[in-house]
Formats: structure tokens, C-alpha cells, sequence
């Protein structure tokens, strides 16, 4: 199982931008397609986005499209999720997930991921 760790999280206004990392550790991260999920509380846990081992092909939930970007650099074992205009709506814990696999597309479902992050907190403030 690759470990993976979420950082960049914090309290933001209405509009503000954030850049989320998610660090992997002890495989190879090239073989793994990764996932950014987000839980606010009461609800259950969705995905935003999520991006194959390459790079390639990327999913977006409508709610976010064209507000945030996922990218990886595979050198440096790190997905990235960079955040803008965000709204209160935005505000829940981010988790990152992976899932081996090195096909040309990506997953979205919660049970397609076998390895979790421990989550960073996002704020958005009205």
C-alpha cells in the first residue's frame, strides 16, 4: 500500500484560492491513479476529482469544474489540487486517495480507492 499525506488546508474567504498537496510514500507512485475526495460534516464523503497515473485524463464533479485543478508530478510523489473561487459550500475535510493501476482513465467511487490520506481541513468563510 502506498501512504499518502494531505497538506495545505486552512481557513480562506469567499473567493480565495488554496493549494492542496497529497505526498505518497513507500511504492511507486507512477502505478497508482489518485483521487481527491471531500466529507463536510453530516454528509457523505464525494468526489471532486480525480486524475490517472499519467496524467492524461482527469474527472471533475460539476460542482467544481473550472474552479479547481488536479495535477501530478510522479517525480516528486505529489498530487496537487489547487482551488479558487471558493465558496462556504467548498468547506469540508479533503482526502486524497490511491488506486493501483496504470490504465488510460481515472475512478471516482470511494470503494475504487484503496489507500487514504488522513484528510486536511478546508475553511471558506462568507
Amino acid at each position: 500500500q502506498v501512504q499518502l499525506v494531505e497538506s495545505g488546508g486552512g481557513l480562506v474567504q469567499a473567493g480565495g484560492s488554496l493549494r492542496l498537496s497529497c505526498a505518497a510514500s513507500g511504492r511507486t507512485f507512477s502505478n497508482y491513479a489518485v483521487g481527491w475526495f471531500r466529507q463536510a460534516p453530516g454528509k457523505e464523503r464525494e468526489v471532486v476529482t480525480s486524475i490517472n497515473w499519467s496524467g492524461t485524463s482527469t474527472y471533475y464533479a460539476d460542482s467544481v469544474n473550472g474552479r479547481f485543478t488536479i495535477s501530478r508530478n510522479n517525480a516528486k510523489n505529489t498530487v496537487y489540487l489547487q482551488v479558487k473561487s471558493l465558496k462556504p459550500e467548498d468547506t469540508a475535510v479533503y482526502y486524497c486517495a490511491a488506486r493501483f493501476g496504470r490504465g488510460n482513465y481515472y475512478y471516482t467511487s470511494v470503494n475504487d480507492f484503496h489507500s487514504w490520506g488522513q484528510g486536511t481541513q478546508v475553511t471558506v468563510s462568507s
